[in-house]
């Protein structure tokens, strides 16, 4: 199972959030790049990046801090927030972003998600509350059920599915294997849970079910309740 060590961009700046609330930031760094060095160095495979500015305004905002991780740090990336458009996708491959993470547009336009699939390495990120999907950085929640949305691309060609119980993010509370299993079988693509992982008890969840493909690290890395450098090695 893959680990993915968390860094949430806003105004320059690596935080996290609590449930997605932009005002619950809390900043761990001000230099991102630094971070994603250390993960690196830790033996982490994959970084997991989200610029929450362009999440809210639908377009990249973390541009400049963007370039400097890919030009200091060798470790896979992958990046959200704001990607809208094929020239945003286009974009940030060309910056040497490994994949990219589409959300909101995979509630509104599908099928464009499908199209992109077949011609880029693409990620489809599903982010519910009370297991209906949320969009515009959690800000506005749809009709849809999570599940429906996973169904939607079983068969899209996209590289994975990351599934966000918005309710426990950055909270340590635990995270949704329920939720994430639901995911995964619904879609039949390699899942990646995320929320509310606390500790090395909730990847060894995970890890038991056999269906799950990795989770996303946050506030347990920063808040010292995990051991990253030892999960990563142990797990991965």
């Amino acid at each position: 199972m893959t680990l993915f060590p968390a860094i949430d961009l806003k105004d320059g700046k690596a935080v996290r959030l609590s449930k997605g609330v932009m005002e619950s930031a809390k900043i761990y760094s001000d230099e991102p790049w630094e971070l994603v060095k250390s993960f690196e160095k830790m033996g982490a495979e994959w970084v997991h990046l989200v610029d929450l500015n362009g999440a809210f305004a639908g377009e990249p905002v973390n541009l400049e801090e963007i370039r400097k991780i890919r030009a200091n740090c060798n470790v896979k990336l992958e990046l959200g927030g704001g990607i809208r458009d094929e020239e945003t996708i286009k974009r940030y491959l060309d910056l040497g972003i490994d994949r990219v993470i589409l959300g909101s547009i995979a509630v509104k336009d599908p099928q464009f998600v499908r199209e992109m699939a077949a011609k880029y390495p693409v990620v489809v990120g599903i982010d519910a509350i009370d297991g209906y999907v949320a969009v515009e950085g959690w800000g506005e929640v749809s009709e849809m059920k999570a599940t429906e949305l996973a169904k939607a691309f079983a068969e899209a060609g996209v590289e994975a599915i990351i599934c966000t119980d918005v309710g426990r993010d950055g909270m340590l509370s635990g995270v949704n294997v329920d939720f994430t299993l639901s995911i995964a079988r619904a879609s039949g693509v390699p899942t990646i849970a995320s929320g509310g992982l606390k500790d090395r008890a909730d990847i060894d969840a995970l890890q038991a079910t056999g269906e799950i493909e990795g989770v996303i690290v946050g506030k347990a890395y920063y808040e010292g309740t995990l051991d990253l450098e030892k999960a990563l090695k142990e797990v991965q």
